[in-house]
């Protein structure tokens, strides 16, 4: 069974967030240290903003993987999302670009030839660091036992090889936020896996039975939270590069949805796993043994949970498997309109 951290502490006490809230906004409780490895991505760059817009999180930096993009295009969106939104101090790590075992697979047709949709950002001006993605989350998680909390939204080559060089990151993280797999739910790249899992599934499988204190998110959750086009038009009430950028990102995300899926919307289910770091109440949990099936053939990259403990194996992670969509999306808009605001008034500086 995973260790639980201070959001589950909170669910146990019966503490609803709209009495923890406050506490963290207003400096009562320090803001939960987070680092995001992701394949930015549509929907990984909105996580970003949200990362962004909510004081109750301290985004210290980020680590990019292959996955909805190459890890290089990743990078560029990374710093691109970060400068628009007037925040290039935070850094950013070039991670892996290859899946550990299966050859590379990318998202063109889901994300745009660039990743970022119909979205157009300027070319950076600040530059990744020198140091690799896997390297940067070893460093990071060690300097501070206990404090660093780990949200992955892309396949997990880079937590899954930084676990083989630091085993002890293990017992160092605080936990360990997964948005992937599909337990009941259809899959999104196969009919019966989700595409963070199948991109890279023997770094699912290190990172499933690592021991690391995981908090999923899969597709049972997150392909309730539709943005519906309704959502995108209120937001561009408000003149901003940020609501321009979600919009033109999304347009692209939403045809694909409506050609492939028939979903009217788009399915944003990185945002929803960040979200899940400051108010957990969104969604409702279980604590399960979940493996992954990396045997081959047409169930690879299966995420599986054991319901009835037919297998005997100890829980390794809590999934969300129940969410508050609306909610969630409410969430998210209040906070791009408040961002959106804010960074019109002032330009803010881009350097400490």
């Amino acid at each position: 069974m995973p260790r639980r951290g201070m959001w589950s502490l909170f669910l146990d006490r019966g503490i609803p967030f709209r009495e923890l809230s406050p506490a963290l906004t207003k400096g009562i409780m320090p803001p939960t240290r987070i680092l995001l490895d992701t394949d930015p991505g549509i929907d990984d760059s909105l996580a970003i903003l949200l990362a962004l817009a909510s004081p109750e999180i301290s985004l210290e930096g980020i680590s990019v993987v292959h996955g909805n993009c190459s890890a290089e295009q990743g990078t560029v969106n990374a710093l691109s999302v970060l400068e628009l939104a007037k925040v290039s101090h935070i850094p950013v790590y070039k991670g892996c670009e290859l899946p550990l075992v299966q050859p590379s697979l990318l998202a063109p047709e889901t994300h745009g030839d660039k990743g970022i949709g119909y979205a157009k950002l300027p070319e950076p001006q600040t530059k990744p660091q020198v140091q690799k993605g896997s390297d940067f989350l070893i460093e990071k998680i060690m300097s501070a036992p206990g404090e660093i909390t780990l949200v992955c939204i892309g396949p997990l080559t880079n937590v899954a090889l930084a676990i083989r060089l630091e085993p002890r990151i293990v017992n160092t993280v605080k936990e360990v936020f997964i948005m992937g797999g599909a337990i009941r739910h259809e899959g999104n790249q196969t009919p019966v896996a989700e595409f963070n899992t199948y991109v890279d599934p023997h770094a699912a499988h290190i990172v499933y039975h690592s021991g690391m204190p995981i908090i999923l998110t899969p597709l049972d959750a997150t392909y309730q939270c539709i943005l519906t086009q309704d959502d995108v038009n209120r937001l561009l009430k408000i003149d901003s590069p940020i609501t321009n950028f979600i919009a033109d990102a999304t347009r692209f995300y939403m045809e694909f949805h409506d050609e492939y899926q028939e979903i009217e919307g788009c399915v944003i289910n990185d945002p929803l796993t960040l979200a899940l770091t400051f108010i957990p109440e969104l969604c409702d949990y279980q604590e399960l043994y979940v493996d992954v099936d990396i045997s081959g053939g047409v169930s690879m990259g299966n995420t599986f949970a054991d319901f009835y403990k037919m297998t005997k194996k100890p829980a390794n992670m809590m999934v969300a498997l129940g969410v508050r969509p609306r909610d969630f999306i409410e969430l998210f808009l209040e906070r791009m309109e408040k961002f959106a605001l804010e960074s019109n008034i002032s330009p803010g500086p881009t350097t400490p």
